[in-house]
Parts: structure tokens; sequence; C-alpha cells
């Protein structure tokens, strides 16, 4: 967005642009209270219980949808548009962190197969925000109308997960000793390193070779970048519910998560425009059956640690006082460039 203001160097009229930077501001202010309040929740959840956290984390989510979703209507001038966004996209995450980070301890106490359904479900969201974008395109609403209809729908969700939380009995937490996770720990937060460093900052930029129209970069970019990803990523959390491996005792787990890194070579030398690197990959197909592969890895891979680190959970019946999850945060912080 950019705002136009009527300044020139000589004191007189004239036109000048503020821009606002929002793709790192956003990143910024959603990964950094993700990381403190993952952190905050796994030092002081004691003190306060977990049955709390999650209801109140529930009921200021909604309300925090509820108020976008009401803004929607309201014309707002650019720099108190970018203020209020930036500060709901701050307390969403914040109490994200403190919801998400409770949930992934509450698995903790279930058997390692509950944690494939808890990492689908997380993978289940991005698919349906991409086909939640796919159908805004199609369907050519205009935007207040679209923006509308984002905004709703999470509301209903959120209150639908708040009425059937409340229904869950009250569960006592363990503890799971840091020493017991750190391989897992450490392999989480180098696939999620990987997928960051590549996407979306970087996949976005891929172009199809069928530039006729402009819509058809931003349909590809719709399908072949996010839905691809989001759906193969899907696959990937699923799968360790029928297969895994590497086992959890193998040397090749630690290698299968060190070979994800020929995924950034290859998907910088897709058909990215003005780029420095010699393009090997120029057809759409092939840009398409790299990101399945990489998406797929993703889920995999991240599914597998978290499993292995619950089983280790379940069987010292303890729960794990700094979750495998803070470390993926962790590993986001770098990304906000």
């Amino acid at each position: 967005m950019q705002l136009n203001e009527s300044v020139s160097s000589n004191g007189t009229s004239g036109p000048v642009q503020r821009k606002y930077n929002y793709d790192s501001w956003m990143v910024l202010l959603s990964q950094l209270p993700l990381l403190l309040f993952t952190l905050l929740n796994s030092l002081l959840y004691q003190w306060v219980k977990e049955r709390l956290r999650v209801a109140f984390s529930l009921v200021v989510i909604f309300l925090l949808f509820a108020l976008t979703a009401a803004l929607v209507q309201v014309d707002m001038q650019p720099d108190n548009f970018f203020s209020v966004t930036m500060a709901t996209i701050w307390f969403f995450n914040v109490f994200s962190a403190v919801l998400q980070g409770s949930l992934f301890g509450m698995v903790g106490l279930f058997p390692p197969r509950y944690s494939t359904v808890f990492m689908s479900g997380q993978g289940l969201a991005g698919i349906f925000a991409g086909v939640a974008m796919l159908c805004s395109i199609m369907s050519k609403s205009d935007p207040k109308s679209a923006a509308l209809g984002y905004f709703v729908t999470p509301c209903l969700v959120t209150l639908g997960a708040l009425l059937c939380y409340l229904l869950l009995p009250h569960l006592v937490n363990q503890f799971l000793w840091l020493y017991f996770i750190w391989l897992m720990a450490l392999c989480v937060t180098f696939v999620f390193a990987v997928t960051l460093s590549v996407f979306p900052v970087i996949t976005v930029r891929v172009k199809t070779i069928f530039q006729r129209e402009k819509e058809n970069h931003i349909l590809f970019t719709c399908v072949c970048c996010i839905l691809v990803f989001n759906i193969m990523d899907l696959a990937g959390r699923s799968a360790p519910s029928l297969f895994q491996w590497p086992s959890k005792q193998s040397r090749l787990f630690p290698v299968a998560v060190l070979s994800r890194l020929v995924f950034i070579p290859l998907l910088m030398m897709c058909n990215i425009p003005n780029s420095k690197l010699t393009v090997l990959f120029r057809h759409d197909s092939a840009f398409v059956v790299i990101m399945a592969l990489f998406s797929f890895s993703n889920g995999y891979l991240a599914t597998l640690c978290m499993a292995y680190t619950l089983f280790k959970t379940h069987f010292l019946r303890m729960r794990p006082k700094l979750s495998p999850r803070f470390f993926l945060l962790l590993t986001t912080m770098t990304d906000t460039d």
C-alpha cells in the first residue's frame, strides 16, 4: 500500500510516496510474539491452568477475527489501517502461541499416533487458506466481500473449536526434560529452516511460462505454489500413520533431514525472472514436481520428529518443558528479511 502526500523539497506541493513494507512487518510481528510467548508458555504453564489458557486464547482469537471482520466495512486512512493491521497480527499470534503450545502439551499425554492427527490438522489449515484464496480469485468478487468472507469463516471455526474444547475433561500434565528430545528438536528446527529459506520468499517469484494474461501468474502461484505445497505437506504429515522410516534409532534420520538442503538450489534454479543463477527448470511441470517433493518431505520429516519426541514423552511418562515447537519458531526468526 502507498500513501500520496503533497510535499516537495522546496516546501511547495508535490507528490511524495510513503511505502508500507507490509511483508517484512507482517513476518516480524507474527514470528516474534510466537517465539516469545511459546517460550513463556513453556516456562510458566504451571501457574496458569491449561484449560484456562486454551479457552481464554480461543476467546481472544475469536474476538480478534470478529473485530477484523467488522473493520472490513470501515474506511480508514492508510496510516491507521497499517497500525491496526499490525497490532491485530501481533495480538493474534501472541494468543496463537499460547494456544498451540498448550495443545501440544496435551497431545504429549496420548500415544504417539495422536501426534499425526495433531500435525495433520495444522497442515489442513494451510490447504483451507489456499482453497479460500482460489475461490476468491475464481469468483471475481469485490475486495470487501472477499475480505468479509475470509474473516467471518474463521470466526465460526474458532467458535466451534471453543465449544468442542469445553466438552473435554481437564488433563493433568507431566514433565519431559530437554535432554531426551535434543536431537529431534534440532532435526525439526533444521527441517523448517530449509523450508522457510525458500518458501514463500523464493517460490512465489517463480513465473509460469504461459504469461499471455496477467491472471495466469496469480493462478499459477495460488495453485502450483500454495495449494501444491499445502496438499503435499498434508500428505507428508499423514504418511507416518502408515509407515515410519527411518526409525528413531537410525542414523539415516539426521541424514534424511540434512538431505533437504538440495531443494534450496533446485527451487532457485526454476523459472525466476532476473535470477543470478542459471535457470535449469524452466517448465511449470518441473517446478510442480520439485515443490511436491519439497513439501512432502517437509511434512513427513517434521511429523516424524514430533512423533518420535512424543513417543519418548509417553514412554518416560513425562511432559516436555520446552517443546520442539519452540525450536521451530526460533528457526522462523532468521527468515524475517
